[in-house]
């Protein structure tokens, strides 16, 4: 399949929300209206274009790791939709790639995410406790999906908990809640 990722531009709007929103089913028009939140607040997003159509779509918003000495700007990447019918064709991982060398190329030293450390993990995210981070939602997000990709400016003093947005709040976003929570839990082991 010959696709092109490329920066979203603002004429993506609809495509990207409509994207959004079929990837993830019942939850997708609450994940995209945080995506359509986000626009206040410094983030970036990528597509995957073939033929004029958006198949895919990968956000990255600014977070912040509460580090000892200062707060320390990263980026959060979320959300990452494909369409149902164009999964499993290595679109979403063109558009991993293609975030990860934004966030990389944009200077901070770390990218954090919340998802399947099977999948994320075979796209080189560790696990971010493993270097000393500490999830947003403490007790809502599993540790071994709790995942980040560190850069070259990264330092070691650079560690503490990740902030979010306060989109993510107000959507109650970050993390699961129970029942989700408890079956991730059972489900990741």
């Amino acid at each position: 399949m010959v696709y092109e990722v490329r920066p979203e531009q603002p004429v993506d709007r609809d495509d990207v929300l409509r994207v959004i929103a079929t990837a993830f089913g019942d939850d997708g028009d609450r994940v995209a209206d945080i995506w359509a939140n986000l626009g206040r607040h410094r983030r970036a997003g990528l597509v995957v274009e073939q033929g004029g159509h958006v198949l895919g779509h990968v956000g990255l918003s600014r977070g912040w790791v509460d580090a000892r000495r200062s707060l320390v700007e990263v980026w959060v990447l979320s959300p990452l939709s494909v369409e149902p019918d164009r999964q499993r064709q290595g679109v979403g991982t063109a558009l991993v790639a293609a975030a990860v060398e934004t966030a990389r190329g944009s200077g901070v030293p770390a990218l954090f995410l919340e998802g399947d450390p099977d999948y994320y993990g075979d796209r080189g995210f560790a696990r971010a406790d493993a270097h000393g981070f500490l999830p947003a939602a403490l007790e809502r997000t599993p540790r071994v999906a709790f995942r980040c990709m560190l850069f070259d400016a990264w330092e070691e003093w650079m560690v503490g908990q990740l902030i979010y947005p306060d989109v993510w709040w107000e959507h109650d976003a970050a993390g699961l809640r129970d029942p989700r929570l408890a079956k991730g839990e059972e489900a990741l082991g």
